[in-house]
Protein backbone atom coordinates (compact mmCIF):
# COMPACT_ATOMS: atom_id res chain seq x y z
CA UNK A 1 0.00 0.00 0.00
CA UNK A 2 1.09 3.63 -0.32
CA UNK A 3 0.71 5.13 2.84
CA UNK A 4 0.48 8.49 4.42
CA UNK A 5 2.19 8.65 8.13
CA UNK A 6 1.42 11.70 9.72
CA UNK A 7 3.34 12.09 12.67
CA UNK A 8 5.42 14.75 14.45
CA UNK A 9 7.72 13.20 16.35
CA UNK A 10 10.68 12.44 14.83
CA UNK A 11 11.75 9.17 16.59
CA UNK A 12 8.67 7.58 16.45
CA UNK A 13 7.90 8.39 12.68
CA UNK A 14 11.87 7.05 11.79
CA UNK A 15 10.76 3.84 13.99
CA UNK A 16 7.19 3.84 12.04
CA UNK A 17 8.70 4.63 8.72
CA UNK A 18 11.12 1.67 8.82
CA UNK A 19 8.60 -0.55 9.68
CA UNK A 20 6.23 -0.28 7.43
CA UNK A 21 8.68 0.11 4.93
CA UNK A 22 9.81 -3.43 5.85
CA UNK A 23 6.44 -4.57 5.26
CA UNK A 24 6.13 -3.71 1.55
CA UNK A 25 4.73 -0.15 1.97
CA UNK A 26 5.25 2.97 0.37
CA UNK A 27 5.67 5.48 2.58
CA UNK A 28 5.36 9.40 2.46
CA UNK A 29 5.53 11.39 5.60
CA UNK A 30 4.02 14.56 6.85
CA UNK A 31 4.72 16.42 10.77
CA UNK A 32 2.37 19.39 9.88
CA UNK A 33 -1.22 19.70 9.19
CA UNK A 34 0.14 22.14 6.13
CA UNK A 35 1.98 19.60 4.64
CA UNK A 36 -0.71 16.54 5.46
CA UNK A 37 -3.18 18.79 3.86
CA UNK A 38 -0.97 19.22 0.68
CA UNK A 39 0.13 15.57 0.14
CA UNK A 40 -3.24 14.44 0.82
CA UNK A 41 -4.38 16.97 -2.38
CA UNK A 42 -1.45 15.84 -4.55
CA UNK A 43 -1.39 12.48 -4.10
CA UNK A 44 -3.76 9.32 -3.72
CA UNK A 45 -2.75 7.20 -0.48
CA UNK A 46 -4.48 3.89 0.22
CA UNK A 47 -4.40 4.62 4.00
CA UNK A 48 -3.32 7.21 6.24
CA UNK A 49 -1.90 6.78 9.77
CA UNK A 50 -2.91 10.58 11.41
CA UNK A 51 -1.50 11.83 14.48
CA UNK A 52 -3.85 14.79 16.09
CA UNK A 53 -1.56 16.44 18.09
CA UNK A 54 0.23 18.48 15.63
CA UNK A 55 2.74 21.58 16.10
CA UNK A 56 0.04 23.73 14.03
CA UNK A 57 -3.27 22.49 14.70
CA UNK A 58 -5.18 19.76 15.02
CA UNK A 59 -4.63 16.46 12.38
CA UNK A 60 -8.54 16.29 12.58
CA UNK A 61 -8.73 19.88 10.19
CA UNK A 62 -6.96 17.70 7.68
CA UNK A 63 -9.25 14.93 7.88
CA UNK A 64 -12.62 17.04 7.56
CA UNK A 65 -11.05 18.80 4.64
CA UNK A 66 -10.57 15.33 2.62
CA UNK A 67 -13.48 14.33 4.01
CA UNK A 68 -15.88 17.47 2.62
CA UNK A 69 -14.07 16.66 -0.67
CA UNK A 70 -15.20 13.26 -0.92
CA UNK A 71 -11.79 11.73 -0.65
CA UNK A 72 -12.94 8.46 1.27
CA UNK A 73 -9.04 7.24 2.02
CA UNK A 74 -8.84 5.20 5.20
CA UNK A 75 -7.62 6.88 7.97
CA UNK A 76 -6.30 4.81 11.75
CA UNK A 77 -5.85 7.88 14.14
CA UNK A 78 -2.96 7.46 16.40
CA UNK A 79 -2.77 9.71 19.14
CA UNK A 80 -2.34 9.96 22.64
CA UNK A 81 -5.31 11.97 23.15
CA UNK A 82 -7.24 8.68 24.06
CA UNK A 83 -10.52 9.79 26.44
CA UNK A 84 -13.51 8.52 25.30
CA UNK A 85 -14.79 12.03 24.27
CA UNK A 86 -12.13 12.88 22.08
CA UNK A 87 -11.94 9.49 20.09
CA UNK A 88 -15.71 9.94 19.29
CA UNK A 89 -14.84 13.48 17.66
CA UNK A 90 -12.33 11.48 15.59
CA UNK A 91 -14.54 9.13 14.18
CA UNK A 92 -16.63 11.75 13.67
CA UNK A 93 -14.51 13.89 11.75
CA UNK A 94 -14.42 11.00 9.37
CA UNK A 95 -11.48 8.62 11.06
CA UNK A 96 -12.30 5.10 10.55
CA UNK A 97 -10.43 3.60 13.23
CA UNK A 98 -8.58 4.60 16.58
CA UNK A 99 -5.45 3.68 18.46
CA UNK A 100 -3.97 5.24 21.14
CA UNK A 101 -0.22 5.68 21.97
CA UNK A 102 1.72 3.49 23.29
CA UNK A 103 0.61 0.90 20.57
CA UNK A 104 2.14 -2.38 18.69
CA UNK A 105 3.81 -1.77 15.74
CA UNK A 106 2.19 -5.39 14.51
CA UNK A 107 -1.70 -4.33 15.61
CA UNK A 108 -0.89 -0.62 13.27
CA UNK A 109 -0.11 -3.42 10.69
CA UNK A 110 -2.86 -5.95 11.08
CA UNK A 111 -5.64 -2.62 11.29
CA UNK A 112 -4.22 -1.80 7.89
CA UNK A 113 -4.70 -4.51 6.66
CA UNK A 114 -8.28 -4.96 7.88
CA UNK A 115 -9.17 -1.01 6.94
CA UNK A 116 -8.29 -2.23 2.93
CA UNK A 117 -10.09 -5.25 2.95
CA UNK A 118 -13.05 -3.73 4.77
CA UNK A 119 -12.89 -0.25 2.02
CA UNK A 120 -12.25 -1.58 -1.00
CA UNK A 121 -13.57 -5.34 -0.29
CA UNK A 122 -10.67 -7.11 -1.46
CA UNK A 123 -9.39 -10.51 -0.30
CA UNK A 124 -5.40 -11.33 1.26
CA UNK A 125 -4.93 -12.89 -1.97
CA UNK A 126 -5.72 -12.38 -5.82
CA UNK A 127 -5.00 -14.42 -8.51
CA UNK A 128 -5.26 -14.12 -12.08
CA UNK A 129 -4.03 -16.64 -14.48
CA UNK A 130 -0.56 -18.10 -12.66
CA UNK A 131 0.02 -14.66 -11.13
CA UNK A 132 -0.57 -14.24 -7.57
CA UNK A 133 -0.95 -11.26 -5.66
CA UNK A 134 -0.50 -12.20 -1.60
CA UNK A 135 -0.86 -8.83 0.26
CA UNK A 136 -0.27 -10.10 3.69
CA UNK A 137 3.30 -11.02 2.58
CA UNK A 138 3.49 -8.18 0.18
CA UNK A 139 4.75 -9.96 -2.38
CA UNK A 140 3.57 -11.61 -6.06
CA UNK A 141 4.20 -15.30 -6.63
CA UNK A 142 3.53 -17.87 -9.85
CA UNK A 143 2.01 -20.97 -9.06
CA UNK A 144 3.88 -23.91 -10.11
CA UNK A 145 2.01 -27.29 -11.31
CA UNK A 146 2.97 -29.73 -8.31
CA UNK A 147 5.22 -27.41 -6.05
CA UNK A 148 5.23 -24.44 -3.75
CA UNK A 149 4.67 -20.86 -5.44
CA UNK A 150 7.33 -18.95 -6.85
CA UNK A 151 8.47 -15.78 -6.12
CA UNK A 152 7.60 -13.49 -8.61
CA UNK A 153 10.15 -10.23 -7.89
CA UNK A 154 9.90 -6.59 -9.21
CA UNK A 155 11.17 -3.71 -8.75
CA UNK A 156 9.51 -1.42 -6.31
CA UNK A 157 7.68 0.95 -8.96
CA UNK A 158 6.50 -2.07 -11.33
CA UNK A 159 5.82 -3.63 -8.07
CA UNK A 160 3.20 -0.86 -7.21
CA UNK A 161 1.85 -0.69 -10.52
CA UNK A 162 0.93 -4.41 -10.73
CA UNK A 163 -0.69 -4.02 -7.11
CA UNK A 164 -2.81 -1.29 -8.58
CA UNK A 165 -3.82 -3.12 -11.18
CA UNK A 166 -4.77 -6.10 -9.28
CA UNK A 167 -6.48 -4.69 -6.37
CA UNK A 168 -9.29 -5.81 -6.88
CA UNK A 169 -8.42 -7.57 -10.15
CA UNK A 170 -10.86 -7.32 -12.91
CA UNK A 171 -10.54 -3.51 -12.60
CA UNK A 172 -9.80 -1.48 -15.18
CA UNK A 173 -7.16 1.44 -14.02
CA UNK A 174 -6.70 5.11 -15.69
CA UNK A 175 -3.53 6.22 -17.44
CA UNK A 176 -3.39 9.24 -14.68
CA UNK A 177 -3.83 7.03 -11.69
CA UNK A 178 -0.82 4.84 -12.77
CA UNK A 179 0.99 7.86 -13.92
CA UNK A 180 0.81 9.18 -10.09
CA UNK A 181 2.17 6.03 -8.90
CA UNK A 182 5.50 6.35 -11.14
CA UNK A 183 5.98 9.79 -10.83
CA UNK A 184 7.25 12.03 -8.04
CA UNK A 185 4.76 14.58 -6.84
CA UNK A 186 5.79 17.43 -9.26
CA UNK A 187 6.52 15.55 -11.95
CA UNK A 188 3.80 13.83 -13.94
CA UNK A 189 4.60 10.97 -16.44
CA UNK A 190 3.62 11.41 -19.92
CA UNK A 191 1.94 8.80 -21.75
CA UNK A 192 4.32 7.64 -23.90
CA UNK A 193 6.59 6.86 -20.92
CA UNK A 194 3.60 5.40 -19.19
CA UNK A 195 3.23 3.09 -22.11
CA UNK A 196 6.87 1.86 -22.64
CA UNK A 197 6.97 1.48 -18.58
CA UNK A 198 3.95 -0.78 -18.80
CA UNK A 199 5.15 -2.99 -22.34
CA UNK A 200 8.36 -3.34 -20.23
CA UNK A 201 5.84 -4.79 -17.40
CA UNK A 202 3.99 -7.01 -20.02
CA UNK A 203 7.11 -8.59 -20.91
CA UNK A 204 8.31 -9.70 -17.76
CA UNK A 205 4.47 -10.84 -17.16
CA UNK A 206 5.28 -13.86 -20.12
CA UNK A 207 4.71 -16.95 -18.85
CA UNK A 208 2.99 -16.34 -15.71
CA UNK A 209 -0.70 -16.74 -17.38
CA UNK A 210 -1.16 -13.20 -16.42
CA UNK A 211 -1.41 -10.07 -19.16
CA UNK A 212 -2.11 -6.39 -19.03
CA UNK A 213 -4.31 -5.11 -21.89
CA UNK A 214 -5.10 -1.66 -22.99
CA UNK A 215 -8.27 -0.10 -23.07
CA UNK A 216 -7.90 2.96 -25.17
CA UNK A 217 -9.38 6.12 -23.74
CA UNK A 218 -9.69 4.04 -20.26
CA UNK A 219 -6.71 2.83 -19.14
CA UNK A 220 -5.11 -0.86 -18.58
CA UNK A 221 -6.57 -3.75 -17.27
CA UNK A 222 -4.43 -7.06 -15.89
CA UNK A 223 -6.69 -10.43 -17.46
CA UNK A 224 -5.54 -14.11 -17.62
CA UNK A 225 -3.81 -15.00 -21.01
CA UNK A 226 -6.20 -16.18 -23.83
CA UNK A 227 -5.13 -19.54 -25.54
CA UNK A 228 -4.93 -17.44 -28.58
CA UNK A 229 -2.19 -14.77 -27.03
CA UNK A 230 -0.02 -17.58 -25.94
Amino acid sequence: MRILLVEDDAVLRDVMLRSLADAGHRVDVASTVADTSHLWRVQRFDAVLLDLNLPDGSGLVALREARARDDHTPVLVLTARNRTDERIAGLDAGADDYLGKPFDLGEVEARLRALARRTHGIADRSEIGNLILDRKAGRFFVAVEGGAPAPFELPAREFEVLRELMTPPGRVVSKRLLSDKLSALEDSLGDNALEAFISRLRKKLAGTGATIRTLRGLGYLVEAESAEGR
